[in-house]
Order: structure tokens, then C-alpha cells, then sequence
């Protein structure tokens, strides 16, 4: 039974961390960078997981320090696709973009076999939700105590598989699949994921976000706490910047300008501040001994989860 590893899969619109940073929590980067919030004040486990990819950087830090250089040579060595011997902005920004690339394909590769029963190379709505469902569906969900609960996620993936199925003919395509488990990448999923977020956030049910909703979502204050600064900041991003019609709620359009940035490059960012952190010298590039001089850095950070990569060849650019 996949139930619980099903919601885990597809709600990735909820929240991923306790008290993280509103600007990382809800905006998709197309496929997260990571699970952590990216704050170097607590550390750089965004940026390990960033660079290496978030199963291969669980393999990294497992490693003896002479394993670990080992390792990272031979991905620097990968990265630097001219082999001119450093590792420059435009080669990282192509690295970490194709990490994402490979996490979502692996992230439907893991999932596929599961849902495809028949075998026929396509998932039909009901091959993932007997997979999903069909033990729960066959008692009404009856004997789960947050029946209402489940009753909505079931709808919720029926309509999210709907929109990810163009053809609308109940089955979908790999590709179709991988817009209803990553539907953040394809822009005629746009609409789904903003009126997730707002399901998500919206507690009194009125379709749009207020302040108090706002704040909800990202910080739950313990009693007699003072409300932190980042969150004193966040009243104030949502005062004058989310709320660009001023009348003291989020829209669609405006939650969607929120979490899908589109004009907004992460990965490229990303690469930039690797580069500031790591480039000893200051020359805009990379080599291996400026890496190993930061190898705390490169092993202590915050970035995400591309799936398993693994140096020993068979990982191919």
C-alpha cells in the first residue's frame, strides 16, 4: 500500500521545514534545490546538496576525509567539460541544472512500475488510484481517522491528474505522469499549482490569502514567544510587494507571482554563490585546490534532492 508515501510524493506544495524562510518555503525553483532553507547564518547544507545532488551528498558525508577529496575530484572533474582544469560559472550553472533534470526523471522512474500494472507503458487514472486508494476506497475510508482528510487529497489528485492529462483520454503519458508529480515544471500546470497553494493556505475557505493566513503558513508562534524578525519582515513583503492590488489579500495572480517566479533563475544564482564562497582568488572560477580548502563548505550545506548520483561511471551528462 503507497498511501503514505503517495501523499509525501505529490504534496509538494506543503511545508517543508519549521520556521524556514517565507521566500524559500512556497516559490518552486523548479525541482527544490533542496530540502533546507537556504541560510549560510546556519550553515551550507543547501549548497552541498545544491552541487552534489541530495543522495549524493548523504554518500559524502559518510565518507573519510581522504574518501571525501577523492570523490570530489572526480566530480570536478566532471564538471569541468572543456578540462581546461577550473570550474567556471557557466559549467556549474550547467551542473546543477542537470541535477534537477535528473531528480525529476528519477523521481518518475522510482514511481512508474508502481502505477503502471498493466505493464503498457502509460499510468490510467484507475491503475494509480487502486495503487494509491484502493485498499481506504473499499471502506469509504472508514477506518482512517482523518477521513475527510484523505476524501480530499483523493479529489485533489483526480484533479491534478485531469489537468496533467491533455489528451483528457484518462491515461497518461510518461510525460503526462511527470506533470502531475512535478506539475511546478510545466506551464500549462500553472493554474493547479496556484490553487493548491491557495487550498493549502486559505483556512476560512473565502478563495484568496489574507495576512493572518500568510504568516500561518510559515510560523507558529509558541506562547509567549516575540515574533522573530524575519517574520516582522514577511508582514512587510506582503504588505508591499505580495499584495500588489493593496486590498489586503492575495489573488491567483498575485500568489502566482509569489511561487512561480518564472524570470527567476535559481540554479544560475545558485552557481553565482558557490562561486563568491568558494573562488579563493576572487577570478570568477573554480579549481579543485580552492574547493578542498573549502571543503567544509562544500559538505555542510542546504540545497536539495536530484536523486543518486553516483561517480563510478554510470552517471552520464
Amino acid at each position: 500500500m503507497m498511501l503514505l508515501r503517495s501523499l509525501a510524493s505529490l504534496c509538494i506544495l506543503a511545508a517543508v521545514a519549521f520556521a524556514v524562510p517565507a521566500q524559500e518555503k512556497r516559490i518552486h525553483h523548479h525541482a527544490d534545490l533542496s530540502d533546507h532553507a537556504h541560510d549560510d547564518a546556519h550553515g551550507f547544507q543547501y549548497d552541498h546538496e545544491a552541487f552534489l545532488g541530495k543522495e549524493e551528498a548523504k554518500t559524502f558525508d559518510q565518507l573519510t576525509p581522504e574518501e571525501s577529496k577523492d570523490r570530489l575530484a572526480k566530480i570536478v572533474d566532471r564538471i569541468d567539460t572543456n578540462k581546461d582544469g577550473y570550474v567556471s560559472h557557466t559549467e556549474l550553472h550547467y551542473w546543477i541544472k542537470h541535477r534537477q533534470r535528473r531528480y525529476i526523471e528519477e523521481n518518475v522512474n522510482k514511481h512508474w512500475n508502481d502505477y503502471d500494472k498493466n505493464q503498457d507503458g502509460k499510468i490510467a487514472w484507475e491503475e494509480y488510484k487502486n495503487t494509491t486508494y484502493g485498499f481506504y476506497l473499499d471502506e469509504e475510508f472508514d477506518d482512517i481517522e482523518d477521513k475527510a482528510t484523505y476524501k480530499a487529497m483523493l479529489t485533489r489528485d483526480e484533479r491534478r491528474f485531469k489537468n496533467a492529462d491533455r489528451d483528457r483520454d484518462g491515461i497518461a503519458t510518461r510525460e503526462e505522469f511527470t506533470a502531475f508529480l512535478h506539475p511546478e515544471e510545466f506551464d500549462y500546470m500553472r493554474d493547479v499549482v496556484v490553487q493548491e497553494t491557495v487550498e493549502d493556505i486559505d483556512k476560512n475557505g473565502d478563495g484568496k490569502i489574507n495576512m493572518d493566513e500568510y504568516i500561518g503558513d510559515m510560523y507558529s508562534p509558541e506562547s509567549g514567544e516575540r515574533e522573530p524578525d524575519w517574520v516582522q519582515t514577511e508582514r512587510k513583503h506582503f504588505s508591499d510587494f505580495r499584495d500588489a492590488n493593496k486590498d489586503g489579500y492575495l489573488d491567483g495572480d498575485e500568489v502566482a507571482h509569489w511561487i512561480l517566479p518564472g524570470e527567476v533563475d535559481h540554479a544560475d544564482n545558485e552557481a553565482k554563490h558557490l562561486i563568491h564562497e568558494t573562488d579563493t582568488d576572487k577570478d570568477g572560477r573554480l579549481t579543485l585546490s580552492e574547493m578542498l580548502d573549502k571543503m567544509d563548505f562544500i559538505k555542510i550545506s542546504t540545497i536539495t534532492d536530484y536523486g543518486s548520483m553516483r561517480v563510478d561511471g554510470h552517471d552520464e551528462l
